[in-house]
């Protein structure tokens, strides 16, 4: 598929076998009014695909790919090689969202270790035994870590689609989208107020890859030095490569990442904010809140008062 992503963005909504089908056909609907929404202003227009998994094709690259939730008891243990074309999607780029029970989709396919998430509470049980290694939060109702976004209910497709929409095409379309079908966006309980949003769908493989480490290891070292050693390659060639991709230099991205994250824990989690600190990378408590308020304009106590969500 020949597709600039950020242009118009390119959407998959995945109809697996026992699919909530009305989620389905209504993300799609959710998105084809938004788009109408949009029209005359300089808003994305979203270009939605509705795939089965045995007609995926490993050429195609979407910018999101979601896995709605279902009402059955499937859970997608079979599915491997819809896991592994999830995988691809990431690593190449693609932000992996699901709703409800989709989320076992995105951990059976490798991608959730490490990274909170939610789904309806009561899988929660069932997915901490599948994924341990995930950090479940079913008290929330959309959890969105950057290139991995989960929404919680049957009905929290919803949710998650107007997201997307504010994602690719703002506040201003999602309220009119809400407007047109009679949503309610007040009634939308869980609302991420994130500012930096990484550019995933470049062309450098290896600079993509970087991104991934960052993401999924905020706690780690992640100097030019340690990053470069992932891939294989000189300090001076990803600090130009990964610039020329991203549009910043490594240590002001890694910088940018571990503040969103943090500014996700402090919406969602009573962490103190040295625990945060310790959790995003930073062993330095002071440097951690100068940063913070650097780039949020707001202290932690501050930020935490104003968009806590708990």
């Amino acid at each position: 598929m020949t597709n600039d992503v950020q242009h118009t963005p390119s959407i998959a909504i995945i109809a697996y076998e026992g699919v909530q089908m009305s989620a389905v056909l209504g993300l799609s609907d959710l998105f084809a009014v938004a788009n109408d929404m949009s029209r005359g202003s300089d808003a994305a227009q979203l270009e939605c695909h509705i795939l089965r998994p045995g007609a995926l094709s490993a050429d195609e690259r979407f910018a999101v790919v979601i896995v709605p939730p279902n009402l059955s008891d499937v859970r997608g243990s079979d599915d491997q090689d819809l896991h592994s074309w999830l995988g691809v999607q990431h690593r190449a780029g693609a932000v992996l969202c699901s709703a409800c029970a989709g989320a076992f989709w995105l951990g059976h396919a490798g991608v959730l270790d490490g990274r909170p998430v939610t789904t309806h509470w009561t899988l929660a049980e069932l997915f901490e035994q599948k994924f341990p290694a995930a950090r479940l939060c079913p008290e929330h109702l959309l959890i969105d870590d950057h290139d991995i976004v989960t929404a919680g209910g049957v009905m929290a497709w919803i949710d998650l689609g107007l997201h997307v929409i504010k994602l690719y095409q703002g506040a201003e379309v999602v309220t009119k989208t809400c407007r047109h079908m009679l949503i309610d966006p007040a009634g939308r309980a869980q609302e991420e107020y994130r500012s930096f949003r990484p550019h995933l769908t470049h062309k450098d493989d290896a600079v993509r890859q970087v991104q991934l480490w960052i993401e999924a290891h905020p706690d780690s070292e992640l100097t030019l030095a340690a990053l470069a050693g992932q891939v294989a390659m000189s300090e001076r060639s990803l600090q130009r490569r990964f610039t020329e991709a991203t549009g910043l230099p490594v240590n002001r991205y890694v910088q940018q990442v571990r503040i969103e994250k943090a500014k996700g824990l402090l919406e969602r989690t009573s962490l103190s904010a040295a625990e945060i600190s310790w959790s995003v990378g930073y062993k330095d408590l002071s440097s951690f809140c100068r940063t913070f308020k650097s780039i949020c304009g707001l202290s932690t106590g501050e930020y935490r008062r104003r968009f806590s969500v708990q």
